[in-house]
């Protein structure tokens, strides 16, 4: 097994904030990005709703996947497969057979635990009278129509992959691409898991960005190393520290009954190692499972060649959920400016809710022509917030609070230079920018 970087579990590093975990959640909550479900009826285990704060730096988590995966290349395209899937799918999938964790009971607080992350003590009373395992479904079962019969069984996807295998012939034809290319897809995926865990790393109800690139089963090899480094690549532009992340290869007793090779890229939790993202090869076991049950030819034919041959898939498969979560661990930090105690996320302004708020210095009624007028310069180039309430240094600890990377401050000298401070949230530092070159100014530093 090989691992990098941080290989060094011997001497894991010491987490500045003991208790990170529990900071993020409050912040979370208090700042409007993630939500305990249903919380007026008491809440609703392992489920969470996405504030204002957190929908917008979710789907810049997910924009700057799909940028990097799709955008920016010519051989992969997209797709949004259905959630609710046809049996015949999960069946030729295995996962009606397979998808399973092994469940334990404990016999004396009846709580019900994954056997294969406890050691063998039931964490919640301490009792090591445990239930031998059994195998548990993951998969959420469902009825599509009105009669609940074994002919209307449906099932909620437990993953995004499935339906771009089944949508193989499809993208072939319109788009007439050739191997090696890609489908990409981020949506929501369901996972009946026993323990959920940590906040949103582990939830029954999660998004996922999954690609499939179908490559020549000759090939299958250099393509897998290929995405091993260019998924490691995208996580460290974002801001992740190297020291916090890792690529660990699965030995030959983990490996899914479909991959030929995986390795996961690894997140330092403030709980240890955890899984961000895996890669694997996935040989051509899909595409063949689903031409045996379907009956269709799964195959690609190479008309300059007179080859045909069912392709093999690597697959680079990311939770987004999970991922933001990251970001914000890593992102956190507490300093001291002008004497007094912040709480900051250093957050890629790519990634950030807000990447402009226009602070008027006051609420009287001559700024705000003007503060709206520098709102409207700015909507164009960058997601801004407007904030009028409390002290402008009140005002700037929020933002440096959800991560917030510039302030543009209208003062009452703004009336007459037509100038606005821009203060930069990791520096403090601030300058003078003209009204009219501050869209330019923004852009140009979010580039950056």
């Amino acid at each position: 097994m090989t691992e990098e970087p941080g290989e060094d579990d011997a001497a894991p590093e010491v987490p500045a904030y003991p208790d990170l975990v529990e900071r993020i959640v409050n912040l979370s909550k208090r700042r409007g990005f993630i939500f305990p479900s249903a919380e007026v009826y008491g809440g609703f285990r392992s489920t969470y709703d996405y504030g204002p704060l957190g929908v917008l730096m979710l789907r810049n988590v997910k924009d700057a996947w799909w940028r990097s995966m799709v955008q920016m290349r010519d051989d992969v395209v997209g797709i949004d497969a259905a959630i609710l899937s046809s049996p015949r799918i999960w069946e030729a999938s295995g996962h009606l057979a397979n998808f399973t964790d092994p469940l334990v009971d404990c016999r004396n607080c009846h709580e019900r635990w994954r056997a294969d992350k406890i050691d063998g003590t039931c964490p919640n009373c301490g009792s090591t009278d445990l239930t031998e395992p059994r195998a548990f479904n993951l998969m959420f079962k469902t009825y599509a129509g009105p009669v609940e019969e074994d002919a209307t069984v449906a099932y909620l996807r437990p993953e995004t992959a499935q339906g771009m295998f089944v949508n193989f012939l499809n993208v072939l034809t319109t788009t007439r691409k050739k191997p090696p290319f890609g489908i990409a897809q981020v949506g929501k995926s369901f996972r009946n898991e026993i323990t959920p865990q940590n906040f949103v790393f582990r939830t029954r109800e999660f998004e996922q960005m999954e690609m499939e690139y179908f490559v020549p089963p000759d090939e299958a090899d250099r393509w897998f190393h290929y995405w091993l480094d260019e998924r490691m690549r995208w996580y460290l532009d974002l801001g992740i520290p190297a020291g916090k992340l890792r690529l660990r290869h699965h030995d030959a007793d983990e490996l899914s009954h479909y991959s030929a090779a995986t390795a996961d890229v690894e997140f330092l939790f403030p709980w240890g190692w955890d899984e961000l993202e895996g890669i694997a090869n996935r040989t051509d076991f899909d595409l063949k499972a689903h031409a045996a049950h379907s009956g269709e030819r799964l195959e690609y034919f190479d008309q300059s060649t007179g080859e045909r041959y069912v392709p093999y898939v690597i697959e680079p498969a990311a939770g987004a959920t999970r991922t933001m979560m990251a970001f914000l661990l890593a992102a956190y930090d507490e300093d001291e400016v002008g004497g007094e105690r912040r709480t900051v996320l250093h957050l890629d302004p790519r990634l950030a809710p807000y990447q402009v708020a226009v602070l008027p210095l006051s609420k009287k009624d001559e700024l705000m022509p003007l503060s709206r007028q520098v709102l409207g310069i700015l909507q164009p180039v960058a997601v801004c917030d407007f904030d009028t309430t409390q002290s402008i240094g009140r005002r700037y600890r929020r933002q440096d609070e959800v991560g917030t990377p510039y302030c543009v401050t209208v003062d009452f000298d703004s009336l007459e230079d037509h100038s606005v401070t821009v203060r930069d949230r990791d520096t403090t530092e601030q300058v003078r920018v003209p009204i009219d070159r501050l869209a330019e100014e923004i852009a140009g530093r979010l580039r950056c």
